[in-house]
């Protein structure tokens, strides 16, 4: 029996505790926040403090408390987005709607602001700063929820930044400013733009009958095509650069297997026309994703050994 059925049978009252929860994680998207906690401990592993020994960042109490506001605060944004796009959800994503219509608009609100409130004292145990950092954060997801996403660039550039800034709260942490980061950064960032579009694409029914401004719904499938296209040749030129550095080790071999997966995504891209086709696209990109946080693990092996044997 699977949860559909249970809350078909079950009032919202009388609901096992255990299948709110499972509600709840589907809200805050708890498989991505897993993967991003993995992201930020390889990175800083391995790019943001490479002459730190393995010991010295996976016992580093103030990476941790940065770590944990994050979880709190990216959970928080997730259930405001879903609280903003609840209707729109029930066109674009009927199943996963009704998953997470079990638990209700009230509770999820509270739980919003119990996450904040959670994740802005733990970043004070950091610094005022990082404390006023996961603050202002805050805000930015709740005006991108609540107006930005409606609107066509505004809403395309916000979400690719508010995905991409909890790694700039470890990149500052570690105060490591090197080209080699912000190259990584730009390829991250464009690959982010692309799958921001292509959900712009997935959902244009429900955006166009909500109203929400998207790209997509204001110039249509074709010229948001043609857009997805020129965004990925703009992805080529990061990796050109990376692969220059022999730092990145056996991560290469990612990046030769990202140009040939970019280059079958836009042939893909034109041929597809139904909702279903965007969502297999939107699947690679999310595979091409989890498969570069795992490929930091591969960068310049000797780097490996040595956290391994430092103290």
């Amino acid at each position: 029996m699977d949860l559909l059925e249970i809350s078909k049978k079950n009032t919202k009252k009388n609901i096992p505790l255990y299948i709110k929860l499972l509600s709840l994680f589907s809200v805050i998207r708890g498989y991505n926040i897993v993967l991003i906690v993995i992201a930020q401990y390889l990175a800083s592993i391995f790019i943001f403090s490479p002459e730190k020994s393995l010991k010295y960042v996976l016992l580093d109490i103030q990476l941790y408390f940065i770590v944990l506001s994050t979880i709190c605060v990216i959970a928080a944004g997730y259930i405001i987005n879903n609280f903003y796009d609840s209707e729109t959800d029930k066109i674009n994503k009927p199943i996963k709607s009704k998953i997470d219509s079990i638990v209700s608009q009230r509770i999820k609100l509270q739980f919003y602001f119990l996450l904040n409130f959670i994740g802005v004292a733990i970043a004070l145990l950091v610094s005022w700063r990082a404390s006023l950092f996961f603050a202002v954060y805050i805000f930015l997801i709740w005006f991108y929820s609540h107006k930005l996403k409606k609107y066509p660039l505004a809403g395309l550039f916000s979400a690719a930044i508010l995905a991409i800034l909890p790694f700039f709260a470890v990149f500052v942490y570690f105060k490591n400013f090197s080209e080699i980061i912000f190259t990584h950064a730009a390829f991250l960032f464009f690959i982010l733009l692309i799958r921001e579009l292509i959900k712009d694409l997935e959902r244009i029914k429900g955006d166009f009958i909500q109203n929400y401004q998207t790209i997509a719904v204001k110039y249509g499938e074709h010229f948001t095509k043609i857009l997805i296209s020129f965004l990925t040749i703009l992805t080529l030129n990061p990796i050109y650069f990376l692969l220059k550095y022999p730092e990145i080790g056996g991560m290469k071999y990612f990046f030769y297997v990202s140009i040939f997966v970019l280059i079958s995504f836009v042939i893909a891209l034109w041929k597809s026309k139904s909702q279903r086709n965007y969502v297999r696209l939107h699947l690679i990109l999310k595979l091409l994703i989890i498969a570069g946080v795992f490929s930091l693990a591969l960068i310049d092996y000797n780097v490996i050994i040595n956290k391994i044997l430092m103290k």
